[in-house]
């Protein structure tokens, strides 16, 4: 593979800002969940700070990857939470890391192959293209000045299309025509023109920035364990894990480096479950790697792990920060979803690259079937109920992907 040049040798201030530009990316996301799930916001950043200083530590800050709050526990934490209440969601969130080191230990003992046997490019492929599709509907809703999922009206349609507009149509020109330094911070020109525009609209609520405090500390919940909702918990850990993999592939895929080799998946797996540990421990969601990211570092072309060190420090400290998080929280929904419609397409442009850097000969009827079935599950929301346990989304695709790359026949050479 070969290995484009990380950008180590650039100014300490430089790299703080496109820290800041990737927590940016990654803000919406990272506390849509807490808010959606009623934890604490606070918490979620601290999670996300901390957890992604854990995954540099193990993995010994080779990957630019940033951790944060994971989409596929929303609908089980807000049972969890109705049925067993916080304490005991967070002890079985922390407990979900036992399927990360467990995975890690796996890859350990009989190597990286091990994923590249079970998950060749026409595997990978699709995966990586549905972990951006599948999020297409909420940067669409988003811009369209709706909730995520669609339900709610947060900004009236039209003015929400023009400041999405305005938000997308910055970063793109800043990405694509800008030089020097302008040209590593097209997505936090995006938010910045976005958010000047929402503003003028008067989308933006600058009273509650007044009223929230300088320092606020977040409300750390200790973790209690019950049976019941561990086991409850644990099989939710399939999706961010399988996720896991096709996004350190997908970064890797970005900057020319095997990172399941080196530092290994073994460590990124065990990284992440470190993170997913502390979150649970102090009351924030569990964590995961972030596909906004990749689109980030797709974008700017800045391969530097360190700017996911200023990341995770610029979450900690804005964890403490109550007039930030009321700054940030008030950025309107348009703005966020303009800038993610060019974010996710570039995640499932990088599946699409997988495809083609692999030769993966689309002619051939069993690569057909394995590509053409996982986009149609994935971006259609295909489910599976299995006696109260739901399969869906990544980790359905991912282990569809598997089974028929093993299930169908290989190509006859006379053919």
């Amino acid at each position: 593979m070969r290995e484009l040049p990380i950008q180590g040798g650039e100014p300490p201030w430089r790299q703080a800002v496109a820290g800041g530009q990737i927590l940016f990316v990654a803000f919406g996301a990272l506390v849509l969940v807490p808010l959606l799930t009623g934890l604490n916001p606070s918490m979620a950043l601290l999670g996300a700070g901390v957890g992604t200083l854990l995954f540099q530590l193990v993995t010994r800050r080779q990957v630019p990857i940033f951790l944060g709050s994971s989409f596929a526990f929303i609908a089980p934490i807000i049972y969890s939470m109705h049925t067993w209440g916080m304490s005991a969601t967070m002890g079985a969130l922390a407990c979900v890391s036992l399927v990360y080191f467990a995975f890690a230990g796996l890859v350990w003992k009989h190597g990286a192959q091990v994923v590249h046997r079970f998950m060749p490019p026409v595997v990978i492929g699709p995966i990586i293209m549905i972990i951006g599709l599948s999020l297409a509907s909420v940067a669409v809703n988003m811009s369209m000045g709706r909730s995520g999922d669609g339900s709610v009206e947060l900004v009236p349609y039209g003015t929400a299309l023009i400041v999405a507009a305005i938000s997308l149509g910055t970063t793109v020109a800043v990405a694509v025509l800008a030089r020097g330094f302008l040209k590593l911070v097209p997505i936090l020109a995006g938010v910045a023109a976005g958010y000047m525009a929402a503003a003028a609209f008067g989308l933006v609520d600058f009273s509650k920035v007044g009223a929230a405090p300088w320092l606020a500390m977040p409300s750390f919940v200790a973790p209690s364990f019950e049976w019941a909702a561990i086991l409850f918990m644990l099989p939710v850990a399939l999706a961010p894990a399988i996720e896991h993999v096709g996004d350190v592939v997908a970064i890797g895929g970005v900057t020319g480096k095997d990172y399941t080799e080196s530092p290994g998946l073994h460590r990124t797996l065990a990284g992440d479950g470190l993170g997913v540990l502390f979150a649970g421990s102090v009351g924030g969601p569990p964590i995961t790697t972030y596909s906004e990211v990749t689109g980030a570092v797709t974008l700017t072309r800045n391969f530097n792990p360190a700017v996911m060190t200023w990341a995770a420090v610029f979450a900690i400290a804005m964890a403490f920060v109550g007039k930030f998080n009321a700054f940030l929280q008030s950025i309107p929904v348009p703005v966020m979803g303009g800038i993610m419609m060019l974010l996710f397409g570039s995640v499932a442009s990088v599946g699409l690259k997988t495809l083609i850097k692999g030769k993966v000969n689309m002619d051939e009827p069993r690569n057909l079937v394995i590509v053409s079935c996982i986009l149609v599950f994935g971006i259609g929301g295909l489910a599976l109920n299995l006696d109260g346990f739901t399969l869906q989304g990544v980790s359905l695709c991912g282990i569809a992907a598997i089974l028929l790359n093993f299930i169908l026949p290989a190509q006859r050479a006379s053919d």
